[in-house]
């Protein structure tokens, strides 16, 4: 071989200073030369070279995305935020077949015991289910991946919004498939939608001051007493929350609920260091 790479050539090429045709010729050259990779190597800036390596490294090692971490990166979710739903326990397998199984068996149940013209057993449970999803995905007590949640470069009530749309989303969807499931119904089985939210905003609002666990229990034990009252008053009819002034009270308190959640959303960035 006569030709070579000058040694101004080589030090462009390991800065990216070299420009075409130059550029093309040398990448041909030195995968066929070893003297002047020699001279590209001495020419090349080591500690770069080493960051690279480095980079190169940390990616290899860095575990790979899941299915549904890949699927919300593909619809636009940042990689981050994406991280931290799908590291949230309520939208893994575990959870979403639990709820799956407890649908399952409401509805069956619902079928062999239809003795009113309302599926109140499925009308009472179905709103604790986003309840419950909404508590476990914040909070030490509960969330494995609380410790990431709380160094993350996301505004507590930001992250704790993320969280609950995407709960709301999985439980509510379920919870529709499950209304499917009970035509015979009609419209009164969607009679569970306002107090989900109710419930919901209800508890989320009470987080600050009361934490992620007690706030979403005191809501579900107030909750299994109104309908104890409401089953006392309705003598076989239906219940109060299921009627129509029943749903204009969940909407009202729904809509409260998320105006005073609003009012104290700077307060869970100071529960979240304190927990921390």
């Amino acid at each position: 071989m006569t030709w070579h790479v000058t040694e101004e050539d080589l030090r462009a090429y390991a800065q990216n200073e070299l420009a075409p045709p130059a550029l093309w010729s040398a990448d041909t050259h030195l995968t066929a030369c070893a003297r002047c990779r020699a001279v590209l190597a001495e020419a090349g800036d080591t500690a770069a070279l080493d960051a690279g390596w480095e980079r190169l490294d940390a990616e290899l090692d860095a575990p790979r995305p899941g299915r549904f971490e890949s699927l919300l990166v593909r619809l636009g979710v940042p990689d981050h935020i994406a991280r931290l739903l799908a590291a949230a326990p309520v939208l893994r397998r575990s959870w979403l077949g639990a709820v799956v199984a407890v649908l399952v068996m409401t509805v069956l149940a619902t079928h062999a015991a239809r003795t009113t013209g309302s599926p109140t057993l499925f009308l009472a449970l179905a709103p604790l289910l986003p309840l419950g999803g909404v508590a476990l995905s914040y909070g030490p007590a509960l969330d494995p991946t609380y410790e990431m949640a709380v160094v993350s470069p996301i505004h507590g009530f930001r992250l704790l919004m993320i969280r609950t749309v995407a709960v709301l989303a999985a439980g509510v969807g379920l919870n529709g498939l499950a209304t499917l499931a009970l035509p015979g119904y009609g419209l009164s089985a969607l009679g569970w939608l306002l107090p989900a939210f109710a419930l919901t905003s209800t508890s989320l609002a009470l987080t600050p001051r009361l934490g992620p666990v007690l706030a979403p229990s005191a809501v579900g034990v107030g909750w299994a007493v109104l309908l104890l009252v409401a089953r006392q008053a309705a003598d076989g009819g239906t219940l109060a929350p299921f009627t129509a002034a029943g749903q204009g009270v969940a909407a009202a308190v729904a809509a409260l609920a998320a105006g005073l959640l609003f009012a104290v959303r700077d307060r869970f960035d100071f529960s979240q260091r304190s927990a921390a």
